[in-house]
């Protein structure tokens, strides 16, 4: 069974910094690019950014992209999400998927990011 449990999420104040974990189980990680999703208050599924299953290759939405680091341990079946210069607007529940899978519903918990002084 595929296994996706977010985690790392804080209550943070503005310009601050987290990183966030996505444990991956239950399928061939090393296989598979992966993304970071994110559901902010009252709006759907944003895709925020993605890696190559071998790291090789990242991309980022325009609102995250020079404050947000996607990468990936393969070894350890992990995907990490840094997050700098955090900005209110950052304020989400934040979700792995993995590739073809962004517009589903989401497989784990997510994790819970709040931006706010």
């Amino acid at each position: 069974e595929v296994q996706l449990v977010e985690s790392g999420g804080a209550v943070v104040q503005p310009g601050g910094s987290l990183r966030l974990s996505c444990a991956a189980s239950g399928f061939f990680f090393s296989t598979y690019g992966m993304n970071w999703v994110r559901r902010g208050p009252g709006t759907g599924l944003e895709w925020v950014s993605s890696i190559r299953s071998d790291g090789s290759r990242t991309t980022y939405a325009d609102s995250v992209k020079g404050r947000f680091t996607i990468s990936r341990d393969n070894a350890k079946n992990i995907l990490y999400l840094q997050l700098d210069n955090l900005k209110t607007e950052d304020t989400a529940r934040y979700f792995c998927a993995r590739a073809g899978e962004i517009n589903d519903t989401p497989r784990g918990p997510g994790t819970q990011v709040t931006v706010s002084s």
